[in-house]
């Protein structure tokens, strides 16, 4: 059974584009439909970009010609862009670089990892990601726009580049930053007068609406948003033998890598904990001044150059007698090897974000280690004795202290081997909807097999001729998506994970794409799943299976949890990787009667009626109306028709609120269905639907037809009602709809939970019926539009 992990330590816990990637078009998004690739992102990501119809060059370009600085409308300089809990306590005022000292620069000699030091926003695992991002000069161009300047051509407009879900976005921003006392109240730079750093901070934090989003987060998020790569965790405790090698080889191939050490309390950095804003300003400020009260007395030589102030952020991070810092992101930003008395020591270079804290143990900036080494190597390594948060230490001590290892590749090609591999990747997005396709994970058996399913088709075995199995290599990884973005409306990551099985070689369900059903979960294990179920943005695993095809299902541990996603499956080999959608069907539907055929209604439906001389309508003795099976009423029919005739009256015809007459005193004879009837509005539904000839009523064909569907889709209602409620569960629709002959698609499954569903998820009579006779009327209407059978149609306007 799927266990999820302790939900304390997990909560409170184009350079970099993906190799010759092969894109699935299947997209399930709020808007449904299927389309373009990321036709419903980019639809969604529009108010991030925030260029809506100008770009970045046609904006800076304005500004140039009328000789204004830019503002950027949507991430206005005020308390709504910093933080959403509550108001700050506090005044701050937003500067631009030009009013903070004299001589602004966007990068001073590069930008490297010691111009990032952290302020008090608790988002050392972003600022971690960046300090990786510089060892990367190519991801570094893509992420950071190196020709932006705040001498030539300035306009008070910068941006940054991120990739979000499957695209890269341009985020465009203005220059006014946070500032308290003149200084910046967040990242800055080693540099006073460097604004590069908190620059891409800001438009970070535009990309999820607000500073105060950013705290508390795992490093693999920002990695994987400056790169478009995946991302591999390692639990160091549990990390394989050649882990070494693995982190040497991720240095070498350009990787991104982080570490963090855990509190005692099983607190991780990759948590927001609750913290009151009020307090951490309270402090952040006193703290600022001080540092002004510290640094006034200093003689600086121009103001400019002067180092930024830097201060020990966030009470929930400890620092330890070591140095290191629990409950803290740490960048990687070097593995190698030194000769030390004769023999090879194993070095690990790390930083802090906040630019200072250092570990002081064996290989430190001041150890006497350092005395046995030769100038030529201190050279090589970098070594320095100063206070800018970065250090060695020996990859023994590395493994004794830290407890987690990130490391975002810029592809799949695994770390173990020597050699490089070309992947190819399929990208789909999904969504769990409540009632619908959130089922929860393989504990809730009921529910599980609603999840969203992708199918994988594994084409061809690996090219490894050391390997004598039959294998194919792959990797897995599903992300959710806006979930920092939606905090402010209380949401927070949910636990994820997904199985992996293996479609049985049967024709009716190897090359479908129907969805697979609850008894296939029940009487077959997972040939694979993730791990653990975790409540990280993305979870990543890889795997080795023969070549065959499987079903991938994601989903939350819990049911009922709503949300966006999207699965990515890399492979070495060619593969197709697609979402699990079947066909829009009905099975035989009878063809509807228009207001022409109305004479002629006895070709589907038994008439009681016949036209007249004059076209009025005439009743038809009823002992001379043959019967539509051939054989007498029963004693029900006769009492139908009477309770119908003494309704309608001479006309034989019904509105809307007598046929609810009607279906309510024939309902309330079955006391299994436990329903108060149904609503006018419903009967209303049900007229305009089955009124062929736009009267407004119905007549007793009509009428009959109608009832016969209702009594055959009741058998339905009962048997998924297992309780006896008189409703059903909105998650057994799927079935109850096959049951009843229809065919849908995930899109059209979703709106029926949406429409009919009450709160609880359950569906009752009245909607059920409602619902059924909606398809049952459309699939008719479809069908007679389309006259040459190509499942296309076109419309006029009154049609």
């Amino acid at each position: 059974m799927p266990s999820a992990i302790n939900a304390a330590v997990a909560q409170q816990t184009a350079a970099g584009s993906v190799p010759s990637a092969t894109i699935s078009t299947t997209t399930e998004g709020a808007g449904g439909g299927t389309g373009g690739i990321y036709s419903a992102i980019i639809s969604r990501n529009q108010p991030i970009i925030s260029v809506k119809e100008k770009t970045y060059e046609e904006l800076h370009k304005k500004c140039l010609e009328k000789n204004i600085l830019y503002e950027d409308p949507d991430f206005p300089p005020n308390e709504s862009s910093l933080f959403y809990s509550q108001k700050s306590p506090v005044k701050f005022e937003w500067k631009r670089p030009r009013e903070i000292c004299e001589n602004p620069r966007f990068i001073i000699g590069g930008a490297n990892r010691t111009d990032i030091c952290q302020g008090e926003l608790g988002n050392c695992w972003f600022l971690a990601a960046i300090a990786c991002l510089t060892l990367n000069k190519k991801l570094l161009c893509r992420v950071i726009p190196h020709d932006q300047s705040f001498i030539q051509n300035y306009a008070g407009i910068f941006h940054f580049q991120f990739w979000r879900y499957g695209d890269w976005v341009d985020v465009v921003i203005d220059d006014c930053l946070p500032t308290y006392n003149n200084q910046l109240v967040f990242t800055k730079s080693s540099q006073r007068n460097e604004f590069w750093s908190a620059l891409l901070e800001k438009a970070y934090a535009k990309l999820h609406g607000s500073y105060e989003a950013l705290k508390g987060g795992n490093t693999t998020e920002a990695m994987e948003d400056f790169t478009g790569g995946v991302t591999e965790f390692y639990e160091i405790k549990d990390a394989p033998k050649d882990i070494y090698k693995i982190m040497k080889h991720a240095i070498d191939r350009g990787s991104l890598m982080a570490s963090s050490i855990d509190d005692n309390l099983g607190f991780s950095y990759g948590s927001a904990p609750r913290s009151n804003i009020g307090e951490l300003i309270a402090r952040m400020v006193k703290n600022l001044e001080n540092a002004q009260m510290t640094h006034s007395t200093v003689d600086y030589q121009g103001t400019d150059e002067r180092p930024a102030w830097t201060i020990v952020p966030m009470q929930y991070e400890t620092r330890m007698s070591c140095g290191l810092v629990k409950g803290h992101a740490y960048s990687v930003t070097a593995v190698e090897e030194v000769l030390f008395k004769g023999e090879k020591i194993r070095l690990v270079r790390l930083r802090n974000p906040w630019g200072q804290v250092e570990w002081n143990g064996p290989w430190s900036d001041k150890s006497e280690e350092w005395d046995s080494v030769n100038e030529a190597e201190k050279i090589r390594l970098q070594h320095k004795v100063v206070e800018d948060g970065e250090f060695w230490m020996s990859f023994q001590d590395f493994m004794r202290h830290f407890t987690k290892l990130e490391i975002c590749n810029l592809t799949p090609d695994t770390l173990e081997v020597d050699k490089f591999q070309t992947w190819t990747v399929s990208v789909n997005e999904g969504r769990w909807v409540r009632g619908c396709s959130a089922g929860g994970c393989r504990n809730y058996p009921d529910t599980f097999w609603t999840n969203p399913q992708y199918r994988l088709k594994l084409l061809e075995e690996d090219d490894d001729p050391e390997d004598e199995e039959v294998i194919c290599s792959f990797l897995v990884a599903l992300m959710q998506k806006n979930r920092r973005k939606e905090r402010k409306l209380g949401a927070n990551l949910y636990t994820i994970g997904f199985a992996i099985y293996e479609v049985p070689n049967l024709d009716f369900m190897h090359g479908t794409k129907h969805h697979l059903q609850k008894d296939f979960f029940l009487y077959n294990a997972s040939k694979a799943r993730s791990k653990t179920y975790i409540n990280m943005r993305e979870i990543s695993e890889r795997f080795r299976l023969p070549p065959s095809e499987y079903v991938i299902i994601p989903s939350t541990y819990e049911p009922h949890q709503e949300g966006e996603f999207i699965l990515r499956v890399f492979s070495e080999k060619r593969s197709l990787s697609e979402e699990v959608e079947n066909m829009i069907e009905a099975e035989r539907p009878l063809p509807i009667i228009f207001v022409s055929d109305r004479a002629n209604s006895n070709k589907e439906l038994t008439a009681d009626e016949d036209a007249g001389k004059d076209g009025e309508k005439t009743q038809v003795d009823e002992k001379k109306r043959p019967s539509a099976k051939g054989h007498e009423e029963s004693e029900e029919q006769k009492q139908f028709r009477n309770i119908f005739r003494q309704i309608a009256g001479d006309d034989m015809e019904i509105n809307a609120e007598e046929l609810r007459n009607v279906l309510n005193n024939v309902v309330k004879k079955h006391k299994d269905l436990r329903t108060e009837g149904f609503e006018l509005e419903s009967c209303r539904s049900m007229i305009a639907l089955m009124d062929t000839d736009g009267s407004g009523k119905i007549n007793f064909d009509e009428f009959r037809h109608l009832w016969d569907k209702i009594k055959s889709w009741q058998k339905i209602f009962k048997r998924y009602d297992t309780d006896h409620s008189g409703t059903i569960n909105s998650y057994e629709m799927r079935n109850a709809v096959k049951d009843a002959g229809f065919r849908l698609n995930n899109q059209l499954y979703d709106i029926i939970t949406m429409r009919y569903a009450d709160k609880n998820m359950n569906i009752d009579f009245d909607s059920f019926i409602c619902c059924f006779v909606r398809l049952d009327a459309m699939f008719r209407a479809f069908h007679a539009f389309d006259k040459d059978g190509d499942g296309i149609i076109k419309l006029n306007v009154l049609e």
